[in-house]
């Protein structure tokens, strides 16, 4: 029989048996996060209020049929009453009422992106009851206008703030009766105060909704669990899922649990803690709490909360308890952990317990220092390592020697430094970064309704909210700079303004939409306009990780470059060659472009091979530098490849400039960008055709390509140049031009005296050409394969338009991810491994790469290391990403 939900600390037979679930990851699957980390706790002896969780297998059913399962109404009940049982309390009891939690917890952690209700199970009646058994008033009111205002803006859609006001109707009711009181802080408020507020809230909903607030707890629950659910699909995690590649389908678990409280009094507080720096990855307990509060007020960032290490003052003994805890649930799941508390009248009780999000470099120093802790091994430290968020950890930071004074300071929630005009909503942000602007986003504080525009944004700069607020966990996942709690900031997002404060009689500061400020997210600093910068360090830590990335990775891992200074960039970074050069790069450069475009307007071979003449000096002395910069590792030069009309001018006005530079008439040049036009160059006369018609093209580039490997050669160089024919159709095209390029290049060498091994490839980046790749493979030394084009014209798709309709096809899930930024294995990929079996049934030791956009993304690497390539090549600041890629898929199993 299938059971719905599972049950803890609760009396055995209460609940299906959780001992069932095999292990942490199954439980994750099937409970979600919270849920599954909630049943470990229990069974571990640590003090979790007892609940149940209901299956991410009901979530489904709800998806798929729109209805809950047979028999879940039962269980449901049941579920309950045990939960009463272990409490001593009844739900919608007038004397001893039950009060739960419901919060959403995914198999995969997505912090704020769902919905949570607290303290449901409250009305009229039983808010009496909660007031006479625990002999105070306005705890139990407290708790009502909370419920009120979750329940309100969770299950109901009413009075959540918008985009241009921070605060909400509830928000708004609460800070209008503050200041009629004339206090300043939510827990001045006396019982009689609250009482009147929660009537406020009520009038507020009726007029809202039309109906009165329900009091029925049952149907409170149930509304409560159907919200929860129900916001697995609001756009917020969707947004969420698509930024992180989180399955839609996994769905998530409801977890309904006793509450406990951290408001009822000074004796009683709510945090959350981390048992390592989230942000650097330092081995010590990190975290914030709030005397008199709940767990929303810490993460929701509406009251700046005080930091974790006062703990050991205030509540001693749950302080130690908390310690005892972190230590063996770190132990016990050998990683950090997240994790939520509330400490009531003293007692500390655990509410949550997963894997915490940390950035790029607190993830390489916890994978690397619990190597050395004997907490886990090697390979289980590289497969922690998200490659990706290596990123992080390769962009500058603030320039220490140049240092302008700070505006403010605020909490560093997540460190690096960011640069960019002022916003203050998310639309905006994620409007200006459509259009490539680098913007800052600016608010009082963020909900998870910001997620989008957070994920737009170049850095986050909130006025209230703490470490461990909403803005700092998804910063930190997102591996954003971020500032929490700047006080001395007003932000007024309706008017697009952002003052700061000024101290000791300084006159305030004031910066609108469209100003530049830095915020540097490792001290918590704010600095007017654009403040210098210092290329990024790299950590003992990371080198450390990467020479035992290096010892189990079998792929290779090259770099795109195209001039010595990205060739020395990315050998820095590790690179081991060159996997593609584009030569055609170089052509753009004011200081030869006319050269190239003498070239193209020539009329005859004579007049093209004089133009020639001019380019190849200056050719050669590129791949000279480059060579150089390359000492002992290959370098593989792709000849010239784009159709000749891209170098050409377009416009009345660049025509004219062109024919006087080239002195002629704009008449003649007009002639040449018409003849030379096409309805689809991607499909046109480029790549190798050139080469075929033009052949003077690929003779002038080989002299180039020959006479500056001689001269690195003599200047003592170990020179190894792998030349590259592109868009080959046909394997008579590669026979052609392989046998006249080998003939230049030898002249060249034998004229010289010189002796430089290199091998001639081609680019396989076309369909036929993967079918063929056996007859392709009998003239060449290499393959490449060029997954761009190869994605192109297998998939009928132009890069440069897929734009106006890929992220409907992204957002129906028709493509599971964006085919030019992570390879579609079933169409692409299979063709990939039928050029890859064939070539080498030709050749058996024929050497393959990857030099697409491709080759720097994780998943394509895995890809790739499956159908056996021998390296990849991406971009100079990717090569640390590819190399962390590429030990995680020898470490994923054996090539297929």
């Amino acid at each position: 029989m299938n059971r719905w939900l599972y049950t803890f600390g609760c009396a055995p037979d209460s609940g299906a048996p959780v001992d069932r679930i095999p292990d942490h990851k199954a439980a994750a699957a099937l409970l979600g996060g919270k849920g599954a980390g909630l049943v470990e706790m229990a069974r571990l002896g640590i003090p979790v209020p007892p609940g149940f969780t209901l299956t991410t297998e009901v979530c489904r059913h709800r998806l798929e049929h729109g209805a809950d399962p047979a028999g879940l109404a039962d269980e449901l009940r049941a579920a309950v009453a045990a939960v009463g049982a272990a409490t001593g309390t009844t739900f919608g009891d007038a004397a001893r009422p039950l009060l739960v939690s419901v919060r959403s917890g995914a198999p995969v952690s997505m912090p704020g992106m769902m919905d949570t209700v607290l303290n449901l199970g409250l009305n009229p009646t039983t808010v009496a009851g909660l007031a006479a058994r625990t002999g105070d008033a306005r705890f139990a009111w407290d708790c009502y206008r909370r419920f009120l205002t979750m329940y309100a803006e969770v299950v109901l859609g009413v009075g959540a703030g918008d985009d241009d006001h921070d605060e909400g109707v509830f928000e708004r009711l609460l800070t209008d009766r503050k200041y009629a009181a004339r206090v300043q802080k939510d827990s001045d408020l006396d019982a009689a105060q609250l009482e009147a507020l929660c009537a406020d809230y009520h009038q507020a909903i009726r007029a809202a909704t039309g109906a009165p607030f329900p009091d029925d707890v049952w149907a409170q629950l149930d509304g409560a669990i159907a919200a929860v659910f129900r916001s697995w699909d609001n756009p917020r995690a969707d947004a969420y899922r698509r930024m992180h590649g989180i399955s839609a389908a996994m769905g998530t678990g409801v977890t309904v649990q006793a509450m406990v409280f951290g408001n009822l009094g000074d004796t009683s507080a709510t945090g959350v803690a981390f048992t390592r720096d989230p942000a650097s990855g330092e081995k010590a307990l990190y975290g914030e709490f709030l005397v008199n509060a709940q767990g929303e007020d810490v993460v929701a960032g509406v009251r700046t909360p005080l930091p974790i290490a006062a703990m050991a003052q205030d509540f001693p003994e749950a302080f130690a308890g908390l310690n005892e805890v972190c230590a063996r649930l770190e132990g016990h799941h050998k990683d950090m952990q997240d994790l939520e508390f509330t400490v009531q009248d003293r007692k500390l009780w655990m509410l949550q317990s997963r894997a915490g999000k940390r950035t790029g470099k607190a993830m390489v120093k916890i994978a690397v220092d619990q190597v050395h802790e004997g907490l886990i091994d090697r390979a289980t430290a590289i497969l922690r390592i998200e490659p990706g968020k290596l990123d992080e950890l390769l962009h500058p930071t603030l320039d220490a020697a140049h240092r302008p004074p700070a505006l403010t300071k605020g909490l560093p929630a997540s460190p690096g430094a960011a640069i960019g005009t002022l916003v203050f909503s998310a639309p905006e942000a994620d409007a200006a970064a459509a259009k490539g602007e680098h913007v800052l986003l600016c608010r009082t504080e963020t909900s998870p309704e910001d997620i989008v525009g957070m994920k737009a944004a170049v850095g986050i700069l909130t006025a209230r909210g703490g470490m461990t607020s909403h803005a700092a966990v998804v910063a930190r996942g997102m591996g954003k700079p971020c500032i929490t709690g700047a006080t001395g900031l007003r932000v007024e997002a309706a008017r697009g303004q952002l003052t700061v404060l000024g101290k000791g009689g300084a006159p305030d500061q004031v910066f609108k939409r469209g100003d530049v400020l830095t915020i540097d997210g490792s001290t918590g600093e704010v600095f007017a306009g654009r403040a210098p910068l210092a290329p990024a360090a790299l950590s003992p830590e990371l080198e450390e990780l990467m020479a035992w990335v290096d010892t189990t990775r079998t792929l290779k891992i090259r770099t795109n470059a195209d001039t010595a200074t990205d060739a020395r960039t990315a050998r820095k970074f590790g690179a081991e060659g060159i996997g593609l050069c584009r030569t055609e790069h170089m052509f753009f450069a004011t200081d030869r472009i006319l050269a190239v475009r003498e070239m193209i307007v020539a009329s005859d071979v004579a007049g093209r091979k004089a133009a020639l003449a001019k380019i190849l000096p200056m050719q050669q002395a590129d791949f000279t530098e480059i060579f150089a910069a390359m000492d002992g590792l290959p370098v593989t030069i792709r000849l010239l490849d784009p159709p000749l009309h891209e170098f050409l001018p377009h416009t009345a006005a660049e025509i004219a400039g062109v024919a006087a530079d080239l002195g002629t008439t704009p008449e003649v040049i007009a002639a040449k960008v018409g003849a030379l036009t096409e309805s689809n160059p991607m499909l046109g006369h480029r790549g190798c055709r050139l080469a075929i018609t033009f052949p003077e093209i690929y003779e002038t580039q080989a002299i180039a390509i020959a006479r500056a490997a001689i001269a690195a050669q003599r200047a003592g160089a170990r020179v190894l140049p792998e030349i590259m024919i592109p868009l080959v159709m046909v394997p008579g095209e590669l026979a052609r031009l392989r046998a006249e390029v080998a003939a230049v290049v030898d002249r060249e060498l034998a004229a010289a005296g010189a002796t430089i091994p290199y091998t001639i490839g081609t680019m396989i980046e076309l369909p036929r050409a993967c079918l063929v790749a056996d007859q392709i493979a009998a003239h060449a030394d290499f393959f490449s394969f060029g997954t761009n084009d190869l994605t192109q014209t297998t998939l009928g798709l132009s890069r440069d338009d897929v734009a106006s309709f890929l992220p409907t096809y992204l957002e129906t899930d028709l493509v599971p991810a964006d085919p030019f930024a992570s390879l579609d294995t079933a169409g692409v990929g299979q063709l990939v491994a039928m050029g890859v079996e064939r070539g080498r049934r030709t050749k058996p030791g024929l050497k393959i790469g990857v030099c697409g956009e491709h080759g720097g993304d994780p998943a394509s690497i895995l890809a790739f290391h499956r159908y056996g390539l021998d390296y990849v090549s991406c971009s100079p600041f990717r090569v640390p990403i590819a190399r962390v890629a590429a030990a995680r898929a020898a470490l994923a199993g054996d090539r297929s």
